[in-house]
């Protein structure tokens, strides 16, 4: 994987939000390609429980200060940005005050889904695309970890379907087991309609819970990987009769050459 350029979109990555089985993969994967030569770039949510001192975050002001629209409404963008220690390895955190400056990562202290999740993935979509503009970086792959990710192939695949910079770009996903209850809200469809996006890609979205969510993302991916060993049987057979290349599930410890030649054979 020398030289290649791979951009990681994830809803969560160690050690900055607790260990499970998204945010360690989110780590794992970027850290071998790293370590192969190849060039990485880590994105993820601002969440408010992210200890900034004790991890260094630091605002990068050349590529925040632009506005996102979300659903007719502008959003400021905050970038900052960090180092893994001992790796060497980027981070870049999508930030807004409104969506990501309360103290915890999808619910509030008594579990509850927080009510804009939904905008909060379209902001940290456009977040994440207009960031990579900015840096003017050109990903050979970009992965996908994790729902709050999973509107990046929907957008990138028709809000931003002109963008010269991704024209050669492939996207991958990995689709974990389900890690919400119930449904984010039930506008969802029409927030995304709102950006351009024709009804029929998205049909998905008119029951958007985990697995309608994971559907529609899967349909805008170009490749796909089966993350966990226990997904459901009904998503396990949408991803086998998309049409899409797809890594059935690989054990941590033969993970990183099931990966690689995933990467090298089926996706580049």
């Amino acid at each position: 994987m020398k030289d290649k350029r791979i951009l990681y979109v994830s809803s969560e990555v160690v050690p900055y939000l607790a260990e499970n089985e998204v945010s360690l993969m989110s780590y794992d994967v970027p850290k071998m390609v790293n370590d192969q030569g190849g060039q990485i770039r880590i994105f993820m949510p601002r969440y408010g429980n992210i200890n900034e001192r004790r991890h260094q975050l630091h605002e990068v002001i050349r590529l925040s200060g632009m506005n996102l629209v979300v659903n007719d409404l502008d959003m400021p963008l905050i970038i900052k940005v960090a180092s893994i220690p001992k790796e060497r390895i980027q981070v870049y955190f999508i930030d807004n005050d409104e969506y990501f400056k309360r103290k915890a990562t999808f619910t509030d202290e008594e579990g509850v889904m927080y009510p804009d999740n939904d905008e909060r993935a379209i902001f940290f979509a456009k977040g994440v695309v207009e960031t990579v503009k900015k840096l003017n970086w050109v990903p050979d792959i970009i992965h996908v970890h994790g729902w709050m990710a999973a509107m990046l192939p929907i957008y990138l695949k028709h809000y931003y379907k002109n963008e010269a910079l991704f024209s050669e770009t492939k996207i991958v996903t990995s689709v974990y087991s389900q890690s919400f209850e119930g449904v984010l809200d039930v506008e969802m469809i029409n927030k995304v309609k709102f950006d351009g996006v024709p009804d029929e890609a998205i049909v998905d979205l008119e029951t958007p819970d985990y697995e309608h969510i994971m559907k529609a993302t899967i349909m805008h991916s170009d490749a796909v990987i089966i993350a966990s060993e226990n997904l459901s049987p009904s998503l396990t057979k949408f991803i086998e009769s998309s049409g899409k290349p797809f890594l059935p599930f690989a054990p941590k410890d033969k993970f990183a050459e099931a990966y690689t030649n995933f990467y090298k054979n089926e996706v580049l």
